[in-house]
């Protein structure tokens, strides 16, 4: 049984059940790696279809350590926001991508990253764009695949020359990462992983595929 996490104020709480709410509408069996160290909680998702892992981090009231997998729908009706704590619900086998997650340290500053607000206009021009593209398919071509295929062109664009796909400021701003206006955003690299900062959460993906290396034996 694990115990109760207390967070530093309240507000802590209703922002991570608001997270975990975002990542329920994307996937009804969405799970969560919990992550708790120096006072600190560190929770990520990875929200179907933007291919990305998303981070939440919350002030802990203890120095609690943690570090387990669980289901967010039972994490989220754990939350009790009024009491600022929440009921870490059973452990649950965790998908792969749960343990593959980005490093703690070496993060260098990337130049070039547009400010909030034109983020925010390059996500929408996106949208507004496969909508277009989408209603001007004949019947025969409106397909999943072909819907699909236009989406993968779309989202696969990266912003200026920071190298950061388009699909990574969509999920930002789905997961309520750029609330609004005059957000500070801030992009990141530590070797193959790009890491977009926002102060609501990081939307966090690898620029290039793992590859395991086999050494023969002898």
């Amino acid at each position: 049984m694990i115990a109760p996490l207390h967070f530093a104020d309240a507000r802590e709480a209703a922002d991570l059940a608001a997270f975990l709410a975002r990542l329920i509408h994307y996937d009804r069996a969405a799970a969560v790696r919990l992550q708790a160290g120096g006072g600190a909680l560190a929770v990520f998702g990875r929200p179907p279809s933007f291919e990305v892992l998303a981070i939440r981090t919350a002030r802990l009231e203890d120095a609690v350590e943690l570090d387990v997998t669980v289901s967010a729908g039972e994490l989220l009706e754990g939350v009790e926001e009024s009491a600022g704590k929440a009921v870490v619900p059973d452990t649950v086998t965790g998908p792969p991508w749960a343990g593959v997650l980005p490093p703690r340290g070496g993060w260098e500053p990337v130049a070039g990253l547009p400010g909030a607000e034109r983020l925010r206009g390059a996500v929408a021009a996106a949208v507004a764009e496969f909508r277009s593209r989408d209603e001007e398919l004949p019947e025969e071509r409106r397909t999943r695949a072909e819907r699909d295929r236009i989406g993968r062109e779309i989202w696969s664009r990266t912003v200026a020359e920071t190298g950061l796909p388009l699909r990574a400021v969509h999920a930002a701003q789905s997961l309520g990462f750029l609330p609004g206006e005059g957000v500070p955003v801030a992009l990141f690299a530590s070797g193959p992983w790009l890491r977009l900062r926002t102060p609501y959460g990081s939307v966090v993906l690898r620029t290039a595929p793992m590859t395991l290396t086999v050494t023969p034996g002898h």
